[in-house]
């Protein structure tokens, strides 16, 4: 079997690519893969590094307004068109696999003028303009979570890494607050905004920092590339600053996870269904911008009861008020921590895989 994964630009489309990848290969030593994606984005050294070659496009979102970008993108969109002709005629493969971006858009075109099988994968709850088209032209649609409004949609769920979809946070806390220096016993937070952190999250938790370890807990703080100076000094004069850790960024997020009694996070698609698998309690503050998908993409988690949503102007006040008393509350935790796992879906990436092994098979 041989396909092309097209996805990048975000982790919401290089993660699931990946951890596709890798249940593939897991099930299939003959397969042969190949992503696409761009020399600029995150995939640039993730897929490398996942061992899976990766052929590069040029960048060519599609124009939204006049200017001088839309000018340019004819030529932009003639080269990578180009490209991938060139290189689907080489590599002859079976079908296309697409999780949507920019990346995807060109790769779904060009599939589809040659009769290429496409097998789309959306992530988020409100799916974005690639998948609205490509999804329109597959063979098959998966997605993360149920309700998601394209043709044909079938629920798979989230295809994540291993080391999450298995993790229990149980038998793996003492080991992974050991190997992140925290101490055993104390109530743990976990405040994370992604790879490049959420300057709004990281000064709401830095400006109750004082409450929360004054009720005794411990804080993980995430804070994103370039971020971590600032959040240290914040907290460096406050009693007990040495139970607040910060970190830019954290290459195993399973020991995040399995060290935290709770998350302070962002409704990611990845985010909401990896604090899901490992039944985490959360409070998830929606990005502000885009076009509202990470607040539908935390609507099943907390309407089973296993998150808090607060909207990100509220989120200061909010914290103020409840976020230390949340931390310490076990008995409210362990009832978020029930109602977060009975809505996860653990076996995305082999639900996916399942489906594409079947397009390709037909």
């Amino acid at each position: 079997m041989k396909l092309v994964l097209a996805g990048g630009g975000t982790y919401g489309h290089v993660g699931p690519l990946l951890a596709l990848a890798n249940e593939l290969r897991r099930r299939q030593a003959e397969v042969e893969l190949r992503a696409v994606g761009t020399a600029e984005g995150i995939e640039a050294s993730l897929v490398p590094a996942a061992g899976l070659e990766l052929v590069t496009i040029p960048k060519v979102p599609l124009p939204r307004r006049p200017g001088a970008y839309a000018l340019r993108f004819p030529g932009l969109w003639f080269r990578a068109v180009r490209s991938l002709g060139e290189f689907l005629t080489d590599f002859a493969p079976d079908a296309v696999v697409g999780f949507g971006g920019y990346v995807a858009t060109p790769v779904y075109r060009v599939a589809a003028a040659r009769g290429l099988p496409i097998i789309v994968h959306e992530a988020n709850a409100r799916p974005g303009l690639a998948n609205r088209w490509g999804s329109k032209r597959a063979a098959a649609v998966g997605v993360a979570f149920a309700g998601t409004p394209l043709p044909g949609a079938r629920l798979v769920g989230m295809p994540l890494r291993p080391a999450v979809a298995t993790l229990d946070r149980a038998s793996a806390r003492a080991g992974a607050r050991e190997l992140l220096g925290l101490e055993p016993d104390r109530s743990t937070l976990l405040v994370s905004g992604g790879s490049l952190g959420a300057v709004n999250l990281n000064s709401a938790v830095v400006g109750v920092a004082d409450r929360l370890l004054a009720s005794g807990a411990q804080v993980l703080h995430l804070t994103g590339r370039g971020k971590a100076g600032a959040v240290s000094a914040a907290v460096s004069g406050l009693a007990g600053s040495e139970r607040y850790h910060v970190l830019e960024y954290l290459e195993r997020m399973e020991l995040a996870l399995a060290a935290a009694d709770l998350a302070v996070q962002r409704a990611g698609a990845a985010t909401v269904c990896e604090l899901a698998c490992c039944g985490l309690p959360s409070v998830l503050v929606p990005l502000a911008i885009g076009n509202g998908e990470q607040r539908l993409n935390a609507a099943g988690l907390v309407q089973a009861g296993g998150a808090e949503i607060v909207a990100d102007a509220d989120f200061a006040d909010w914290a103020r008020v409840h976020l230390a008393d949340l931390l310490v509350d076990d008995k409210r935790l362990a009832a978020m921590s029930e109602a977060a796992a009975s809505v996860a879906i653990r076996d995305g990436a082999a639900r996916l895989a399942a489906l594409v092994e079947t397009v390709v098979a037909s």
